[in-house]
Formats: C-alpha cells, structure tokens, sequence
C-alpha cells in the first residue's frame, strides 16, 4: 500500500498538450447531486427505473449458457458481426443504408468521438461547431488541441448559414461537427432546409461532416427528419448509441463512416482498447434480436414526453415571464435563457440552497467563451413529482434574485 511519498513534479513531466485537458463540469456536479436531498437535472441520465434488467439478466444467462466461450474470448476490433447486422438493418427504416462493413462497435459514443479526434485534427485546422455544442466532445477534442471556430444556433439549430464565412476568415475546417435531433444542450432540431443547406456548403467546400444522434429515437412529437448521412453519405460520419435507449452503463455505440475510414478507425481503436467486450456485444444482440429494444424506447417516448410536458408546464407556471426556453419536441434537455441579471454559473449557488442542481451554460461553450446567461436543464431522471418541486424551488430563487 502506498502511503505518503515525495512528489517529484508529475505535472511537469506531461505532455504539454495535457494542460488543454479539464474535468467536466457534468462529472463534477454529479458528484454533488449524489445528496439524496438534491432534486437533480444537471446529468444527461436516463431513468433508472425503467432500464430493462429483466431483459438482460435473461440474455446474459442465455448468451453464457449457449455461447459462453465466444463470449468471454477476445473478439474482431470491429464488432460483434451479427449486431453490426443488427444496427444495418435498424438504421435503414431511417434512410441510413449501409452494409454491417461500415460500422464500427465503440465504447460509448465518447470513444468515438475521441477516435475521430485522433484521426483528423490538427493545429493548423479547427473544429467547426455550434455555440453552445456538447461538452463531451469539447472535453475530447481538447485533448488533441483542437482550435473550435463556432457558429451561432437558434431554435432551428446550427447556423449553418455562417461556415462560409469561417472559410473565408481563412480557416480550414478538419470537419462540421453537427447534432441535428434535440440537441445537447439547447434541445433544438437541425430544420430540413438546413440539413441540406449544410450538405450543399460541405459539398461546395469539400468538408467532413460528424453527425452525432443520440437522442434521434426519442422523439416526442412530429415526423422524423432526413439524416445528414442519407444526404450525402460520402462525406458523413454518423455516431449513435444503446446510452440513451436500452442502459448508458453497458458503453455500446457505433460509428457508421465509409469503408477506407471505418479501417482507420479500426487501427485507431486497437492501440486504445482492442475491441468493445464481446459479452456486452452480445447481449445487447440478443435483446436487439428479441425486439425488446423496439417495446422499450416505445416506452420510454411515453414516459419522457409526460416529463417533458410537466417541466415545460412547471417553467410556465413558477418562473418569471422574462425568462425564455426552448421547447424540444424530443430528446433530454431544455435550455432556459436568463436576463442578463442572472449569471447561472454564480446562481447555481443559490439552487443547490434550495436544494436543485442544473448545468451552467458556459460549460457548453469552447473555452467556456459564452451561455453565461443560460442553463441546461434534463427531465428524464426525475419523476413527474420531483419536476415539479424542483422548477418551484428555482423559481423561488430565480424571483428572489431579480427582485
């Protein structure tokens, strides 16, 4: 057992692309709403209390029952062959047609994101992106010190409108990075007319382009939109995830790319971990295979969309009418946005005294250069009750700041 020794200097002794790599403050907040007396909608979590642990106690037993040598073995770096089947098929009631040799199997949706940093950026480019964007991908591409050159996003979303003008600036973008369906963190849905706007600028300036759709299945209201990926396939890379449909804690998503890429991502992958574990693979298979994903997000789309309704119906009633908010017709998150009265990173102070816990817009701005006037509120992990009391408790603070 170590116990108290000298400290020679680690921190000196690190790359000095590692002073660029910070805590996420989603990580560090969580640690607080462990309280039992905190009403927390800081996280991006998902309810507890419908994962399906029936389902998967029974799929472990019968994948380790009948395949329990294959899977407890090592396994290809690129997936589990009959899952990748699997998603080939689930994807293409989307428009999404490719064949299984375009996927890629990754631990979370982060790994992949990290993957396509190690891939493609580079110092003299930058990362193109919405203000706010999502601080997983921040905090990963930080680590390879990327350079963000960041357009406005509305209730339409992404300004796509605005990359011509980074290019002319005399920026060379590595990629687009774009989350079109309930954006984290504003919530907000890329418009039709921009899906394809963004695909004729790429076109006309032969840019990549990072379609991240996690939350794309949890759609509340209205008809889904055409993926980027179907638009132009060629220059699209398309991330999706089991975090936010069957259970964040068994790290599955996938990356759907063209064939040359998904090879290099395949090197990439095997200097990071090898390959995702086959029994997780497995099971998450055996369930897919069994139509169990199909019943369960169609009840999780019942359950978050009543949520969603009580914290929209909460905000109305307990909080000033100068506050703003967005209205997501799917997806985790709201982003309310506060006179200017109200700085969220110093007010979140007086929430946790009311015992309530939310993400401060800064944190989803590269550099934290921004949403200091915002917050992001999730309304999946607490039950409709829990809403409501935890909206009041804000709204109490929120008058009292500003009277």
């Amino acid at each position: 057992m170590i116990t108290e020794v000298e400290n020679i200097g680690w921190e000196d002794r690190m790359a000095s692309r590692t002073q660029r790599m910070k805590s996420s403050v989603i990580r560090e907040l969580l640690k607080l709403t462990m309280r039992p007396d905190i009403i927390s909608f800081a996280g991006g979590l998902p309810a507890p209390e419908f994962f399906p642990i029936r389902e998967f106690d029974e799929a472990c037993h019968h994948v380790l029952q009948t395949e329990g040598q294959v899977a407890l073995q090592y396994s290809p770096t690129e997936g589990y062959p009959p899952l990748k089947e699997f998603l080939a098929e689930y994807m293409s009631k989307y428009g999404i047609l490719v064949e299984p040799e375009n996927i890629l199997i990754v631990c979370g949706s982060q790994q992949g994101l990290d993957l396509l940093g190690k891939l493609f950026i580079e110092k003299d480019g930058c990362v193109v992106c919405s203000r706010p964007t999502y601080l997983g991908a921040l905090q990963a591409w930080n680590a390879y010190e990327a350079n963000f050159c960041s357009v406005d996003l509305d209730d339409q979303g992404m300004v796509v409108e605005q990359i011509p003008a980074i290019i002319k600036a005399g920026h060379t973008p590595r990629f687009v990075y774009v989350l079109p369906n309930f954006h984290n963190p504003a919530g907000t849905t890329l418009s039709e007319d921009r899906r394809n706007r963004l695909v004729e600028i790429a076109r006309e300036h032969d840019l990549v382009i990072i379609e991240d759709d996690p939350y794309g299945e949890l759609r509340y209201e209205g008809e889904d939109l055409t993926p980027i990926f179907r638009l132009a396939p060629e220059r699209t890379i398309y991330l999706s995830t089991f975090s936010k449909t069957l259970a964040p804690g068994i790290r599955l998503a996938w990356v759907v790319a063209p064939k040359p890429l998904i090879q290099r991502l395949v090197q990439a992958k095997q200097g990071a971990d090898l390959h995702t574990g086959t029994l997780v693979q497995m099971v998450a298979n055996d369930i897919c295979q069994r139509g169990i994903l199909k019943q369960h997000v169609k009840r999780l789309r019942k359950v978050y969309h009543a949520r969603r309704d009580t914290m929209l119906d909460a905000i109305e009633e307990h909080w000033p009418a100068e506050i703003s908010y967005t209205r997501p017709a799917g997806g985790l998150f709201l982003w309310p946005r506060m006179p200017e009265a109200i700085d969220t990173e110093e007010f979140l102070e007086r929430a946790v005294e009311e015992k309530v816990a939310y993400v401060p817009g800064f944190a989803f701005y590269p550099q934290g250069a921004g949403g200091h006037h915002a917050m992001r509120l999730n309304f999946s992990n607490a039950s409709e009750e829990m809403i409501n009391e935890g909206v009041y408790r804000m709204g109490v603070a929120l008058k009292r700041e500003l009277a």
